[in-house]
């Protein structure tokens, strides 16, 4: 048997190279995530960025250039970019 995913409409979040400019507080803030902030020490202009996302899995990570999903239950999540452009397109209008 083969089965079609059902259409369903989500919220998600960019988390892209705004992470420094407080994007990546405000997404951690909407997912009740934990924004972190970790500097090399031998160099200390290399710095990444990630949220910690409880999900209901435990806690995931989404590094810059991810998605934050919130699904359909109101779970969160993250969502590598290339699985989000395959599988999720802008909604206009939500009826």
């Amino acid at each position: 048997m083969k089965f079609r995913k059902k259409p369903v409409v989500i919220e998600a979040m960019h988390f892209d190279r705004g992470a420094a400019s407080g994007v990546g507080y405000e997404i951690a803030r909407w997912c009740g995530g934990r924004f972190n902030t970790d500097v090399k020490p031998s160099d200390r202009t290399d710095v990444r960025y990630s949220i910690s996302i409880p999900t209901l899995e435990g806690v995931m990570t989404a590094n810059e250039g991810d998605y934050v999903i919130r699904g359909v239950e109101g779970e969160f999540y993250p969502c590598k970019p290339d699985i989000f452009e395959a599988t999720y397109e802008v909604v206009s209008d939500v009826e």
